[in-house]
């Protein structure tokens, strides 16, 4: 099967019309890639959790807080579904895929796209996941002010403005998904 896009990426040196698992990404479809930060903390974060399980399984001898045991394991499979696995700009809304489900924000109020690498700097988690397969939920800077995150780069970061909410993204070619994201805004 051929991909739409199969120029070399400057950066990586890898063809672009390939994304996750080596699927076939057409022309508007941008990989998530996972940054060092993001690998890291996922890393650890699953390390953690097990150790936390094992101790608790093998060090406590009641059955009944051996079950807490299972408290690690269920918080790393509820973590597991929100993986962000691309970003595709349709005419009018972006679509976020995740493992079992796909976000779809409407690009009908989209008012700017800048690639502004680190836009997470300085961040306040408010609610959501920062850092365990994904960086997802709402946060809030200085700069940005409240925002939601679909991140996995923290260097490949783009900033949406809508009229009434942020959303910060972070697809493997920012530059192009920029490009890509407000000529489908201006139609819209």
């Amino acid at each position: 099967m051929e991909c739409i896009h199969q120029r070399k990426r400057e950066h990586t040196g890898q063809a672009d019309g390939l994304g996750l698992n080596g699927m076939c990404m057409n022309g508007n479809t941008f990989a998530a890639p996972w940054g060092k930060t993001l690998r890291w903390m996922s890393v650890l974060s699953v390390l953690l959790l097990l150790a936390v399980s094992a101790s608790i399984f093998w060090v406590t001898t009641p059955a009944v807080v051996r079950l807490a045991a299972w408290l690690p394991l269920l918080i790393l499979a509820a973590t597991v579904p929100f993986v962000i696995r691309d970003y595709t700009v349709e005419p009018r809304e972006l679509l976020i895929r995740r493992l079992l489900w796909t976000t779809r924000v409407s690009l009908d109020e989209l008012q700017s796209a800048e690639f502004q690498p680190n836009a997470m700097r300085g961040s306040l988690r408010l609610c959501g996941n920062g850092g365990m397969l994904s960086i997802t939920g709402w946060y809030r800077n200085r700069v940005l002010g409240n925002y939601r995150a679909f991140v996995t780069e923290l260097k490949n970061t783009v900033v949406l403005r809508f009229a009434h909410k942020t959303i910060v993204v972070s697809p493997d070619n920012p530059e192009r998904f920029v490009s890509e994201i407000s000529q489908f805004a201006r139609r819209a």
